[in-house]
Parts: C-alpha cells; structure tokens; sequence
C-alpha cells in the first residue's frame, strides 16, 4: 500500500518495488537491469518483459497523482514531477 497525492493506492510488492527504486532515484534513468536486479532480489527469476507489464500496471495506479513514469527507450525508465 502506497500513498500517493493523499491517497491510498493498492500496489502489489512488485509494483511497490519499483516504485521504491524510481523513487530513491528520482529524475535520473534506471535501466530495466537495474529493475530486473531489484526485483530478482526476491529469489525468483524476472524478466525484461516482465518489467514492462509491472510498469504498465503502476502507471495505471499513480496516472492520477504528481509523478509520471517516463520512458527512456531502449534505456529504462525515469520518475518524473508533474508540473501543476
């Protein structure tokens, strides 16, 4: 659980996962690698392809909020601020 703009949203610990990571590097590229390490950290094996659905669905939960998931292609990804 997340809160996010001064609500409450549902995240999964994979999603909560990432978000933590993009987060605690805020503004500046993570590559999916560096996704993938976090998420292997667990003991299971993560995809690539994985990586982009986990990021498809928090996307979905944080649209409404002050930050955006940006894509960097063929890079990763970046947090970024709306301006409001």
């Amino acid at each position: 659980m997340a809160t996010i703009d001064g609500k409450m949203v549902e995240l999964s610990a994979r999603e909560l996962g990432l978000l933590e990571v993009l987060l605690q590097r805020s503004g500046r590229l993570v590559s999916k690698d560096q996704l993938v390490e976090r998420l292997c950290e667990w003991g299971e094996e993560v995809s690539n392809n994985a990586i982009e659905v986990y990021i498809h669905r928090l996307r979905k939960k944080i649209e409404k909020g002050p930050i955006r998931i940006a894509t960097v292609r063929g890079l990763g990804y970046c947090l970024e601020k709306i301006a409001g």
